[in-house]
Order: structure tokens, then sequence, then C-alpha cells
């Protein structure tokens, strides 16, 4: 009933959806009989952000309770207390938030979803956003080089996000969440035990922003007007007796957003000049499944095989310029583990699949084309289990543009002593860049796109190729009775060839094209973090970058990347009481140095900018109450410090002319954000 219902829901309102799936569901499901209501008090003291010694890979993992602690609306927003990963605005229209990982944007990192991938090709721009907080149960953070049971495409690291389980899932949760800049959420799961082998779980979100805010006064939206529905139904199966595993994902999202100016209407104004505008609405299906078995008298055993299908429509325009782009993708993977004489010798080996249909058009120009690929791959992985592992993988891929090639990865983990780990890696990452799908911010300005076509074959480019090496030292120790960690990593990519986004060039263009001499990201980050007094924690890091690129005509900064940036985090938790109840609060702090601008100086001089912008710091904080293991209610803030960019838009005042630009953005828009909301869930 459930599938039907997602396949056929058309979007109407949101809330007269939500409120006809509460209705259906609440029926469906018997929330309030007896066997529902049962109640177990279970207390995990785990970290919400753990780092192994053992793991072979420079791996963090961010547990749900780590979600918990800030406004963690979606996937793009669940890093704002992790000082692995860098969060800004791309805009100063859509509110959209970009990750960065070792400098380097998030197109360089591969992200999945359970392992398989999820936000590429036409969906990097807002994909992150597509996946609300509350689905996620961890997130593991790699940096460098990935495994390449995954793929080939990642070079500066890996983000998957394992979803709730339907067989750990409580039997209902809701989340109501309310900000100052009139953004609205809720989310609902209902989860329902078909049998003993069969789980099922339908995750319900949607989120509007209904209030028009422009608090810099320069007469456009610092936040779209927005609206978005996300579905998706979850059947899990397991029986560990025969071995034998599954999981099977349906999802629906539409997602709608409109800024622009203040008057701007679409119902009047749209691809007109009267007054500058811009929608982007979204629809994704994705269908995808996982099926195991686990050798029942060899554990170490396994084999999986993995599918996915996603279709994703996005229809916008900017201004007059308009973007288009379908993209429908098929993914098949299909994994062997076992070992070599003892489990001191793992190995997976296997092959996949991709397959890649884009309908993409610039301003009516066509750029469709389809994309395949067939790869097999090895991994090997020995552990002595006490202080030396490493993990020697490569694959072998034929694809239709980017012919034939090997992908060589490396991960060495040494424990030279107690509660101290020396870890190495080294690999090849090669990727094709969507070079219109993942600038969209551009397309929010007067620039002309020029591409400087060298004979590839994707878009008259050629794929990039890109070495990441890194080295990473952790300690961990007890300092006055309390545990403690610090550390460092250093990585480099040395670029072979990439496709060079050119901003210096002038403020009324940007020209694409190959990689002619050396682009390179140097990252370095120390990490201390301590227990200060009981249940106190604090978290610092400090990251330096060095990224530099050799541009057409200068070899200059990548543009809009501070070299210097500073993150400090306090987390306190009073003492859980048998009742459930506890307070929690959390203060975050991010100190970002000055960065590199795009050159500005031919325009006027109230529409040019200086060389550098300044160093500025953002403040969040959070205070949750506990009232019991089923309820909570949490209020908190963003940017309480007001900080906001003093000159967000250039050419505001004639979006029309040559000098528009809403794409240099390097500080807050909107200043002070303050929101709310509650948790409940049935056991």
């Amino acid at each position: 009933m459930w599938l039907k219902l997602i396949l056929n829901i058309k979007i109407i309102k949101m809330q007269k959806q939500i409120l006809f799936l509460l209705l259906l569901l609440f029926g469906s499901f018997n929330l309030f009989s007896q066997d529902t209501l049962k109640e177990i008090k279970v207390q995990n003291s785990s970290k919400s952000l753990q780092k192994s010694l053992k793991l072979t890979t420079n791996t963090t993992t961010l547990s749900s309770k780590e979600l918990l602690k800030a406004a963690c609306c979606n996937l793009a927003e669940s890093f704002e207390t992790n000082p692995s990963i860098d969060v800004n605005f791309s805009d100063a229209l859509t509110g959209t938030k970009q990750i960065k990982m070792l400098g380097l944007t998030s197109p360089y990192l591969m992200i999945t979803e359970e392992n398989i991938p999820n936000v590429r090709g036409g969906s990097q721009a807002y994909g992150l956003s597509f996946t609300p907080g509350t689905w996620i149960e961890s997130i593991q953070i790699t940096k460098g080089a990935g495994s390449v049971v995954n793929g080939y495409e990642s070079i500066s690291g890996q983000i998957n996000t394992e979803l709730i389980k339907p067989l750990k899932d409580v039997p209902f949760f809701i989340n109501i969440y309310g900000s100052s800049d009139s953004r609205f959420e809720f989310n609902s799961h209902f989860n329902k035990k078909i049998s003993d082998n069969w789980s099922s779980s339908l995750f319900v979100h949607g989120n509007t922003r209904v209030f028009k805010n422009d608090m810099n006064y320069d007469g456009f939206l610092d936040n779209p007007l927005a609206k978005q529905v996300n579905l998706l139904n979850r059947w899990q199966y397991n029986d560990s007796q025969k071995g034998w595993f599954s999981f099977i994902n349906l999802r629906y999202m539409n997602d709608e957003k409109q800024t622009g100016q203040l008057e701007f209407d679409p119902n009047r104004h749209k691809l007109t000049t009267n007054f500058w505008g811009s929608e982007i609405n979204t629809e994704k299906i994705d269908l995808s499944n996982k099926l195991g078995y686990v050798f029942p008298d060899l554990p170490f055993q396994s084999i999986v095989f993995q599918n996915a299908f996603n279709s994703h429509n996005q229809e916008s325009y900017f201004g007059l310029k308009q973007y288009n782009i379908k993209q429908k993708s098929y993914y098949s993977n299909l994994i062997f583990n076992s070992i070599i004489d003892n489990t001191m010798n793992k190995f997976s080996t296997g092959i996949n699949f991709t397959y890649d249909k884009y309908d993409e058009f610039v301003n009516q120009i066509d750029y469709s084309r389809t994309d395949n690929s067939i790869g097999a791959f090895f991994e090997y992985t020995y552990d002595n289990t006490t202080n030396f592992s490493a993990i020697i993988g490569g694959r072998l891929d034929n694809h239709n543009r980017l012919g034939t090639f090997f992908t060589p990865r490396l991960h060495v983990r040494y424990n030279p002593w107690e509660k101290g780990v020396i870890r190495f890696s080294a690999g090849r990452g090669i990727r094709s860049a969507n070079i219109f799908a993942e600038n969209q911010q551009l397309f929010g300005s007067s620039r002309n796109f020029e591409i400087l076509n060298s004979g590839g074959k994707i878009y008259g480019l050629n794929p990039e190729i890109a070495w990441n090496y890194g080295l990473s030292f952790n300690q961990k120790f007890v300092l006055f009775n309390r545990n403690g960690d610090f550390g460092f990593d250093f990585f480099r990519t040395d670029f072979q060839n990439q496709v060079v986004v050119d901003l210096y060039q002038g403020p009324q263009q940007v020209v694409f094209y190959n990689l002619n001499g050396k682009s390179f990201a140097n990252s370095l980050q120390l990490e201390f973090n301590h227990e200060l007094l009981k249940q106190l924690y604090i978290r610092t890091a400090y990251k330096y970058y060095d990224i530099r690129t050799d541009y057409q005509f200068e070899s200059q900064e990548r543009p809009l990347q501070a070299k210097h940036r500073f993150f400090g985090n306090l987390e306190y938790q009073t003492l859980l009481l048998d009742n459930g109840k506890q307070w929690k609060f959390d203060f975050t702090i991010n100190w970002i140095g000055k960065q590199r601008l795009p050159k500005t100086v031919s325009n006027s001089g109230t529409d040019s900018m200086l060389d550098y912008s300044p160093s500025f710091s953002v403040m969040n904080m959070q205070i949750s109450k506990v009232f019991s293991s089923t309820f909570e209610m949490y209020f908190g803030g963003e940017n309480i410090g007001n900080y906001k960019q003093e000159k967000a838009i250039l050419g505001s005042n004639n979006p029309f002319g040559t000098s528009f630009d809403t794409s240099i953005v390097y500080a807050p828009i909107f200043g002070q954000m303050y929101y709310a909301g509650l948790r409940y869930k049935i056991k």
C-alpha cells in the first residue's frame, strides 16, 4: 500500500499531504496499542564522534547523537560540529550550504548512501539538502583516497551515510522545527515489524520557508521561498540462521525554490526584465536494493549484490538564463568477501556497472550525453589485530568516454605504542567534471560561460585525474584522570589534469579549460580534544590550506578558500537521571581567515571588491532539555554574533547589468538565526 501511495503522490499542498499520511498511517500502525507502549530503558554512553585506533583508514564516525547537537535539518548541515568538514554558503540566493574537505569542494568527494553513490552528476549543487538529518543513523568521514570497492571517482575522500535501519527503529518518531528565518520542518518515522525477519519503515519529511527576508536591505531575498516533500519507504529482511539479508528502498522527493528580488512574482515576471528572479524545481525518484548472503559455516565469507536506479529532473532559470538537467542513472555492484588462509588476510573482489543518461540544456543549447562504465576490483587487507594493518586495492575500468584506466589505492596503519596510531594513504582518482551542474551558483550572475575546447569528450574537456597522499598521527591520553586525544594529519592532492574554473579573467566571464601547468591542494589539520571537567568536553582544531592553480595568465590561490581556520566546540551534559531527564549544552565557534576573491576591479567602484575578504567568526549554540527517554525540546542559534557579509550581491541595484554577481560569498548573509523544536518517540 505504501509503495502505491509514494509512486502516485502528487504535490498539491504540503500541509494537506502530511496530514493525509499521518491519518492513514496512524490507523495502519496501531501506534497506541498496548504492545507499542511497553517501555524499555536503554542508556548508551558511547561518544557521539568516534575515532578508532584500529581502523586502517583515517575515518571519523558521527553517530546520531552528534547530529542532535545542532540544527541538523539535512545532510549538508550535519557537519557544523565536526572539524574535518568545512561548511560554507555557495551563493547569496539559494541558501545552499556547500561542503569542502581537504580544501576541495564536494565534487571531489565520493558521497555515498550505504555505500551506493548518491550525490553525483546533476545533484551536485543541491543533493546534500535532499537527505533529512533525522533519517541518518551515522556518517563515516574518510579522508584521502577511498576504497576501490565503491568506485574510481573519490579524490579527496569519502562521506558515507547510514540510514536508520527498520529492524532497529522505534515504532513512531516525530520532530517539529521552526526558525526565525521562517523555515519550518516536519519529520516523522513510522516503523512496523512485519514478521521475525521483515521490518518496514516509512519516513515522511516536509519543509517550507514562507516569508520573505532581506536583512541586508539589498532588495533581494536572503533565503529562498521553499517547499520540499520527501518520502522514503524502506524494507529490511534479515535471517541470521540461513545467512540472508536484504534492503529495499523507494524514495520520492519534490523540492521547489523561488528567490530573487522581493517584488519578483514568477507568474508575471518569469524570464522578463521587470524584476530579477529564479526558480529551481527538482523532482527525484530513487529505487535501490541490497541482497546479501553470509555463509553460515564461514562467517568471514559473504556475497553482496547492490543495485540502484535514480531519476533526477531539475528545471530552473536564473534571471534570463535557463538551466535544465534530467539524469537517469543505474548502478550495480557485485562484491565477494572472503579470506586467504586465515582471518588476518581478507579480500574483497567484484565487478560493477554504471550508466548515466544526461539531458542537459543551457539556454537552449543541448549538452546531452550518455556515459557508462564497467569495472573490476580487488582489495586485499592484512590485519594482525595488534599494531599493523594495510589495505592494497586496485580496479580496472572501461568507460565509453574516458577509455580504459587503472585506479590504485593504499592505506597503512601502524600503532608504535599504546594508544598511538600512524596512518598513511595514497591513491589515484578520476572523474568527469559536470561543469554546469557543479557551478550553478555562477548562473546567478552576468558572467558569460566560455569553454576552451581541447578536443576532450566531455564538454570538449578531458577528465580530471589526481593523486592524493596523506599522513596522520593520533594519540589518546589521560590528563587529570580524564580522557583526551591530540594529533595531526597532512594531505596533498596533485592534479594530473583538472578542469579549471577561471574567475580571474574578469567579472563578466567564467572560463573553463584543461589544466596547463600545476594545480595542488595542501591541507594540514592539528587537533586537540579533552574532557576538561566531568561531562564537559572540548574539541579544537586548526587548519591550514595551501591551494594553488596555474590559471591561463597567472598562478593564483584558489578563490573563496581561507588559508587559516580555527574550530572550537564545547559540549556539556548533566548526568542522566533514572527518569531520563537531562540538560545538554553545545557551543561552536569557527574563525575563518581572509579569502582570495575573484577579480572585480573592472567594475565600477560600488560594484567591486577588494582582493581579499576580511577574517570573521561565526558562533552557534544549542540547549536541549530531555524530559524523558521519549520526549525532548531544543532551542538554539546560528551566527549569534550576527556577522554579515557587507556586500553580498554586486550590482543589486541593476541586476540585468554587466556587474551583477551573487556568487562571491565568503560569509553569512542572513545574520542571526534562532530556532526551536521538539522530538517525541514511542518505543
